[in-house]
C-alpha cells in the first residue's frame, strides 16, 4: 500500500527544478534520499536523481545539463577533475583543487564548486577533533583528498604528506603540493605508495589519517590502504571518505587498534550543506538533513 509519505514524495509539477548526480557507479548514494527528504519538509519544488556517467559520456552530461536547464548537480568520482574542462567557471576553492563536485547552472552559465573539504572539517568538528596545528597522512591525490588537504591546511594544519600509486594522479599531485606550499604555507610532499616505509613512518608522527581512494568500497570490502594494523597508534584519527559501506575495514582496524575512527557519512552530510544553499538559496536542516540520509527521518518510507 502506497503510504501518504511516498505520495508526497511523487508529487512533481511543470516547474519542479532538478538536481542531478553524475558519477559512476552512482546506484549506492544516499544523497538521493538526503536530498529529496529535505526538499519534501520544507516544501521546496525540487526533485534530485542519480545518473551513472562514465568518463567517456561527461561532456556529453554536460550538454545535457544545459539543454535541459537542470538547476544544478552533485559530481562523483570519477568525473570530479575530468568535468572541470566542460564549465565555464569554477569557484576559487574548485580552481586550487582542480575538482569540482557541485554544479549551479545560473541561466545558462555553469559553475563548478568544491564542498568536500569543508564538509570534511565539520564532520571533524561534529567528532570533536580540531585541524589547527595537527599532522596529517593522505593516501590518495584525487579531486576528494585534494580538497580535503586545502581546507585542511586553511584550517591550520601544518603537515600533509601524500600517498598514491604511480598512475594518472600523480603528477598532478606534485601541482597540489606546490600549491599547498606556496598558496597556504603547509609543509606538504607526496610519496609513492608502493614505499611502505615511508607511509608507516608519516603515520607514526600524524595525529589525523585519511584514505581518500575506493579500496574498502564493494569489491574491495576486506581490504584496507594500511597493511599493517600495528601501524595505528591511539593518539591518531582515523578517516575515510567512503560511506558505504559506513564503516570500512580500515575504521574497523583502526577502533579495535584504540584510534578516533570517523566515517565518511559525515562529510557525505556536511558537504551537502553548502551544495544545498548554493542550489536553493536557503540554509540546509542539518539535524533533519542528518535523519534521511540514516533513514532514521519520521517521514522515511
Amino acid at each position: 500500500m502506497t503510504t501518504p509519505a511516498a505520495l508526497r514524495r511523487t508529487r512533481l509539477s511543470g516547474k519542479t527544478k532538478l538536481i542531478a548526480l553524475l558519477g559512476s557507479p552512482v546506484s549506492h548514494s544516499k544523497s538521493p534520499q538526503m536530498q529529496n527528504g529535505v526538499f519534501e519538509a520544507l516544501g521546496l519544488d525540487f526533485a534530485y536523481l542519480a545518473f551513472d556517467v562514465g568518463l567517456e559520456r561527461v561532456g556529453d552530461a554536460v550538454s545535457a545539463l544545459r539543454t535541459l536547464g537542470v538547476c544544478g548537480a552533485n559530481v562523483t568520482m570519477p568525473l570530479k577533475r575530468a568535468i572541470c574542462g566542460h564549465l565555464d567557471k569554477l569557484s576559487e576553492s574548485a580552481e586550487m583543487a582542480g575538482a569540482v563536485n557541485v554544479i549551479v547552472n545560473d541561466n545558462g552559465v555553469l559553475t563548478g564548486h568544491i564542498t568536500d573539504g569543508v564538509g570534511y572539517a565539520m564532520s571533524l568538528a561534529d567528532a570533536g577533533v580540531d585541524l589547527a596545528g595537527k599532522s596529517m597522512t593522505i593516501v590518495g591525490i584525487g579531486g576528494a583528498s585534494t580538497a580535503v588537504a586545502i581546507e585542511a591546511a586553511r584550517q591550520g594544519v601544518r603537515y600533509i604528506t601524500f600517498f598514491n600509486k604511480r598512475d594518472g594522479f600523480f603528477d598532478g599531485g606534485a601541482r597540489t603540493v606546490q600549491l599547498l606550499k606556496d598558496r597556504l604555507g603547509c609543509h606538504a610532499r607526496l610519496w609513492d605508495l608502493a614505499d611502505l616505509d615511508r607511509l608507516r613512518d608519516s603515520m607514526a608522527c600524524s595525529d589525523i589519517f585519511v584514505n581518500g581512494t575506493p579500496v574498502g568500497m564493494e569489491g574491495s570490502l576486506d581490504q584496507s590502504v594500511v597493511p599493517d594494523p600495528n601501524w595505528f597508534h591511539p593518539r591518531l584519527t582515523v578517516t575515510d571518505l567512503i560511506y558505504v559501506p559506513e564503516e570500512t575495514k580500515l575504521l574497523k582496524t583502526a577502533r579495535s587498534a584504540g584510534c578516533k575512527a570517523v566515517s565518511g557519512l559525515g562529510m557525505q552530510l556536511f558537504q551537502a550543506v553548502d551544495a544545498f544553499r548554493l542550489w536553493t538559496g536557503q540554509p540546509m536542516p542539518v539535524e533533519l538533513a542528518r535523519q534521511h540520509l540514516l533513514g532514521t527521518a519520521s517521514n522515511s518510507a
